[in-house]
């Protein structure tokens, strides 16, 4: 894609029909050759770079989830995290990667919560910008999401979010506003709900008062996937880009208003430039168009996805060890929904736990926690030998005589999404396809099949009618709402017997539910399975392999089916029998580490029973890897949690406000999210904000601020490492304002951190800078609509936790004079 193109010269060329046709299409931008105009390729973000496809699509790098980035506390980290993931995105053939994701986890059930990067805006903010910048430092786009208070899934769609100016601007839109500071990025994605008055796709406040006018962005601003909901009020608003295609709101229904008089000429102008902007930048990355999409699974990126990760708690190696629990074995790395990436591969904690041993440990699973049965392809094989199942798919239904094969395929997952799927042999929308895979019993049990379909599926094992899920259909909500609930079966298994597992397929034609499928294509299925468990017994057996353990570990957690797009959780407690487990394990044995896999909090009722915890999050491809590196000590962890974990779900300050209510979401919380709600309601926390443990100590002493009131705020502070190995500590800098402030403000707020790695013994000198107009200092002021700088004394506190101990320091600095401002 060589060359460039005069942006000002082609709004004044094109005709205002192919101005339209720029304003929508489909994981692409629409090209228009005749005028030099290419198509610029969008990919999903943000675990990683997807590629074009959500089915069978080409494997890519996996990186740890948003909070574990964001659990990092270090932008140089994720600055370098970011030019990976730029490198990743032009492997895909994109020019564009629709990330980072930095909403803000005001609720800790939010479905999507670990994909963003903590609950303060701050840390989120500074974290996404660096993402942005090691993106764009490989020239691709990035695309800050979701622009904005798109907090939470249930009736995302439809809800507004009722949302003060206040924490408007100083909780939800401060990250945003960081990011376009401190990166630039080339484009912003507007969330799918409402804010106030209006949907975010059509909210002239957001799109053109701040973004535009108030913070002079010249960026392009998309819409998420089926998230415009007008014509006339989303163009007008300022949304350039309608995605996906083909257009619902614009094509030739917005050439009709513009005929007609009802949006002018000069508004389309205003629409193309941007996306004409967006597409020069691209152009400059010389990625053709329709570029193959290809890998490289180098050392050098399993060297850097296992560098991210780590929270902390101490093992020994070389010792009786046994391994127990639900994630020990299944590759727990990745949330689920459009976040989601096929990985190059995935260690589970089991192997990597066991690369540290002399032998493999003892292993019992204890108790399951799934929400839907596992993936079925899992645990069977192709004709050919391959792990996974073979797909073909046909024109005819089952029982055409002579029909014909038109794809035949190896896939290695049996949950898909056909929202992509193409085949030029295919002409209609009704199609048929035929999964097939084998297993051989490893021992005598039930076995517990299920299918889930958005079209119409039939289980069949060993050619028996097994699920029916085809003539009788009950509406679930996997898929984004739009497949059936999952049936299911039990069928004995004897050992050694091989069991051959086929399922009929028609596509999403074929459904007697009346959800919308649009966004799904031609379908989606998922094909579970696995071994019914006794669990009182199961939990029995784990507690006696523990017993005479010298050490036991518990892989326990969430997974993808919990956390995931399209709703939320319902409670913050670990699913199943899990919390029972782990109890019963630790008084059997009280050396029992639990390692915790989620990418929001959980509660631990069995916290003060066990010997230690890490907080593990979702890993990506090195999970196992990262997971064994901090248990065995040969990584000494030093990342800090980005969230507040409650003790109850009860006492998160959106428990009265979080579901939509008569299409409304009522942030009643205001500005008082995560710590600076816990602090101010004097209420404990299971673990505070920013903690976090290390194999080793470190001290503050002489503190230094300076502050300069329209400049920065400079803290310098000696850094010692106390203890006998080298480790990282994370400098936080928080500000605390006098509580006789003109309004109600947090205890204190975070305001700049850097991390430090030490020698034992070693000491340095640290310094954090903030601008003190709005990093240190500022509140909105809602009735002049825009930042204060109050003139008062602020004390400021360096620690290493929200929670303020003994080795904290402290300074202070003061605002002479009262003064406001506005801008970026």
């Amino acid at each position: 894609m060589p060359g460039t193109i005069d942006v000002e010269a082609l709004i004044k060329k094109l005709s205002v029909n192919e101005k339209i046709d720029l304003l929508t299409d489909y994981w692409h931008t629409r090209p228009l050759p005749e005028h030099g105009i290419p198509s610029i390729r969008l990919s999903d973000g943000p675990n990683g770079v997807r590629g074009t496809k959500f089915f069978d699509g080409v494997k890519a790098a996996c990186f740890p989830c948003g909070t574990a980035l964001g659990a990092a506390f270090n932008t140089t980290l994720l600055e370098e995290a970011g030019r990976k993931m730029g490198e990743e995105t032009k492997l895909k053939g994109a020019h564009c990667l629709l990330s980072p994701a930095i909403n803000m986890q005001r609720a800790p059930v939010c479905g999507r919560g670990f994909e963003s990067i903590g609950e303060d805006p701050i840390l989120a903010g500074l974290g996404a910008a660096a993402l942005c910048r090691g993106i764009e430092s490989t020239e691709v786009l990035s695309t800050p999401k979701h622009w904005i208070c798109n907090d939470q899934e249930h009736r995302r769609n439809a809800v507004l979010s009722i949302v003060t100016e206040r924490a408007l601007r100083e909780i939800y839109a401060l990250p945003f506003q960081l990011t376009m500071r401190d990166a630039d990025p080339g484009a912003i994605m507007t969330g799918y709900n409402g804010l106030n008055n209006a949907y975010c796709s059509e909210n002239r406040d957001i799109l053109d008062t701040i973004l535009r006018k108030e913070w002079g962005w010249k960026g392009m601003i998309m819409s998420d996937w089926y998230g415009t909901y007008s014509t006339n009020d989303a163009v007008n608003a300022g949304l350039d880009l309608e995605m996906p295609g083909p257009s619902k709101f614009r094509g030739d229904l917005l050439k009709f208003n513009v005929a007609t008089d009802k949006i002018n000429e000069h508004t389309i102008d205003e629409r193309a430039r941007p996306i004409l902007n967006f597409v020069k930048k691209a152009m400059a990355l010389g990625i053709p168009e329709n570029a193959p999409e290809t890998t490289d699974d180098s050392p050098e990126t399993a060297e850097l996805l296992r560098r991210i990760g780590g929270t902390c708690s101490p093992s020994r190696k070389n010792k009786k060890t046994v391994v127990i629990g639900p994630n020990a074995k299944i590759v727990t790395y990745q949330g689920g929904g459009s976040a989601a990436v096929p990985a190059y591969y995935a260690i589970t904690p089991f192997d990597g736990i066991s690369q540290k041993l002399e032998s493999p440990p003892c292993y019992a699973a204890g108790a399951y926690t799934n929400k839907l049965l596992p993936p079925l392809a899992n645990v069977t094989k192709t004709a050919s030998g391959e792990q996974g199942m073979t797909m073909k798919a046909y024109t005819k239904p089952p029982g055409t005589e002579n029909r014909v094969v038109v794809d035949d395929r190896v896939l290695s997952r049996s949950e898909m999404l056909l929202s992509d799927y193409y085949n030029e042999k295919i002409e209609d929308k009704l199609w048929y396809a035929e999964f097939v895979g084998s297993s051989t019993a490893e021992e005598d049990c039930e076995f517990e099949l299920g299918l889930i379909v958005c079209g119409s599926a039939k289980l069949f094992v060993n050619d028996e009618l097994i699920i029916d899920n085809a003539t009788k259909q009950r509406q679930g909500d996997a898929f984004l709402g739009t497949a059936t609930v999952e049936e299911k079966s039990t069928i004995p298994l004897k050992k050694g017997e091989t069991y051959n597992f086929r399922v009929e397929f028609a596509s999403s034609p074929s459904s007697k539910l009346k959800s919308n499928n649009t966004a799904v294509g031609s379908g989606a299925l998922r094909i579970g399975g696995c071994k019914v468990i006794n669990a009182e017994e199961e939990i029995a057996r784990a507690a006696a392999l523990a017993k005479d353990a010298d050490q036991v570990i518990i892989c326990a957690g969430l997974n993808a089916d919990w956390e995931t797009e399209g709703y939320d959780r319902e409670t913050i407690g670990l699913p199943g029998l899990q919390d029972e487990l782990i109890s019963t394990v630790a008084k059997a044995n009280p050396n029992t580490i639990v390692v915790n896999q989620s990418g929001t909090p959980v509660t631990m009722p069995w916290l003060d029973n066990i010997a230690g915890l890490v907080q593990a999050w979702y890993g990506g491809n090195e999970t196992g890897n990262v997971i064994a590196d901090v248990l065995f000590g040969d990584v000494n962890p030093s990342g800090k949690l980005p969230l507040t974990f409650p003790r109850r779900l009860q006492d998160n300050p959106t428990f009265l406000n979080f579901r939509a209510e008569s299409s409304r979401t009522l942030y009643g919380e205001d500005i008082y999210i995560g710590y600076r709600f816990y602090e101010f309601a004097d209420r404990a926390v299971l673990f505070p904000f920013s903690h976090g443990l290390s194999y080793t100590s470190f001290s503050f002493s002489d503190i230094s601020v300076a502050a300069v009131a329209d400049g920065k705020l400079t803290v310098e502070v000696t850094v010692r490492n106390t203890g006998a190995v080298r480790g990282a500590e994370v400098v936080q800098v928080y500000v605390a304002p006098s509580q006789q402030a003109r309004v109600n403000r947090p205890i204190k707020e975070l305001k700049g951190f850097t991390k430090v790695a030490l020698e034992p013994g070693q000491s340095e000198r640290v310094t954090v800078e903030a601008l003190t107009k709005y990093d240190a200092a500022a509140y909105w002021d809602e009735s002049r609509h825009k930042w204060c700088v109050e003139a008062d004394e602020y004390e400021v506190i360096v620690s290493d936790s929200s929670t303020i101990s003994d080795k904290a320091v402290r300074g202070s600095f003061k605002i002479d004079e009262t003064y406001w401002w506005i801008g970026l």
